[in-house]
């Protein structure tokens, strides 16, 4: 099936919506919903199977990088986003992010698709179970050094597994740099932001670097899925937020967590 054919443009559509809708209602990144999506969609549209884990991986930090942007600048709005901070933070997160992308980019699809989908159980059985001990707020614990690493391990994260890093770096922040956590998650959206841009533009180059190909693509990111998916998704996490304040979210992140394991296993099984 075409890329470009109707079935596909409407399913990304419907489906890149839902991916931000959730993204916004639950506070996860984006990544965690996109990857499966295009681990599901592009072998649709007839991918080469060596290309599609990686295109999966580079699409999604493609589109999370303008909803990071958009976050970021909300955040500031309301001085959730301490600058001297996230200076030390993205460059980490871009020493992180050129490691992550270039250690996915020689690492076969088949096991980078392994390692997502444990790492989507992982995720699944953090949410249900986890109840992590929040230290006291000391901000004179966010040292240079501690930032660094913080940021390194975020864009490490974040490039590896083609998600926002949020999931990793906004706990960091409050156990490790003792943050508040407003400023926890500003600042990570500010690291997203240039831990996401460094990994895409390592995703083109790696995928220039393949002799396959994919049609729209730029090196592993494919250019049209972004340039639809991107503003639903900014769009939609925007109702998604609004919808949150209505909703219990211990329940919905309870049932985001058991889909994410089923998600998780199902890719496993798959291999």
């Amino acid at each position: 099936m075409d890329l470009f054919s109707p079935q596909i443009i409407i399913l990304t559509l419907i489906l890149g919506s839902f991916a931000g809708f959730l993204a916004g209602l639950l506070g996860i990144g984006g990544g965690v919903i996109l990857v499966p999506l295009f681990l599901w969609l592009f072998p649709l549209a007839d991918f080469p199977p060596d290309f599609i884990v990686h295109s999966a991986f580079g699409t999604s930090l493609a589109i999370i990088l303008p909803t990071a942007i958009s976050s970021t600048l909300g955040h500031r709005k309301r001085g959730n986003v301490d600058w001297s901070m996230v200076s030390f933070l993205a460059l980490g997160g871009i020493i992180g992010s050129l490691f992550g992308s270039s250690i996915a980019s020689i690492i076969p699809g088949e096991k980078l698709k392994m390692c997502f989908g444990l790492m989507q159980i992982i995720i699944s059985l953090k949410l249900l179970f986890y109840k992590p001990y929040i230290p006291p707020e000391n901000l004179e614990r966010a040292n240079k050094r501690s930032l660094l690493l913080v940021g390194l391990a975020g864009g490490l994260f974040s490039s590896f597994f083609g998600m926002g890093g949020g999931v990793i770096a906004v706990p960091l922040m409050l156990m490790v740099l003792h943050l508040p956590i407003h400023l926890a998650v500003g600042n990570s959206s500010a690291l997203i932001v240039v831990s996401s841009f460094s990994a895409v533009v390592c995703y083109i180059w790696y995928g220039l670097q393949s002799s396959v190909i994919a049609p729209f693509s730029l090196g592993y990111v494919n250019i049209l899925i972004t340039v639809i998916v991107a503003p639903l998704t900014i769009i939609f996490a925007r109702i998604g937020v609004k919808f949150a304040s209505h909703t219990s979210q211990e329940k919905l992140v309870r049932i985001f967590a058991i889909l994410l394991m089923l998600v998780g296993i199902k890719i496993l099984l798959q291999l």
